[in-house]
């Protein structure tokens, strides 16, 4: 399938799609007149590169991620390095979430003290 088709089925742009690839997340072909093509295991791809990326998981994380999928399902072989990458990735995301709390506790207490 063309870039357009890919993108079109996994609900991502094209830019979003060459960027995966530039990233080393995904690989394609070339035809003769230059164009990528893309295996329908390639939809499969895309849709956990965009799963990994809207919970917050950087580029690099993911890198290491996909190779570690087996097959169709959620399941993880334990690729080198994946659980540590990963509770880096839980204490990096634990830290955001304090911060957040911390930010909606200031603008709680702002909302409080205007409305009395």
């Amino acid at each position: 399938m063309l870039i357009g088709e890919l993108a079109a089925e996994c609900g991502v742009s094209a830019r979003s799609i060459r960027h995966y690839e530039k990233c080393g997340l995904l690989t394609s072909e070339r035809s003769g007149n230059g164009y990528r093509v893309y295996r329908q295991a390639d939809v499969e791809t895309v849709r956990r590169i965009k799963a990994l990326l809207n919970v917050g998981l950087p580029v690099a994380t993911i890198a290491l991620l996909l190779p570690c999928v087996v097959d169709a399902s959620p399941r993880l072989d334990p690729c080198a390095n994946l659980l540590a990458t990963l509770h880096a990735e839980v204490a990096r995301l634990d830290d955001q979430a304090a911060e957040i709390a911390r930010c909606r506790g200031l603008i709680a207490g702002i909302l409080e003290r205007s409305a009395a």
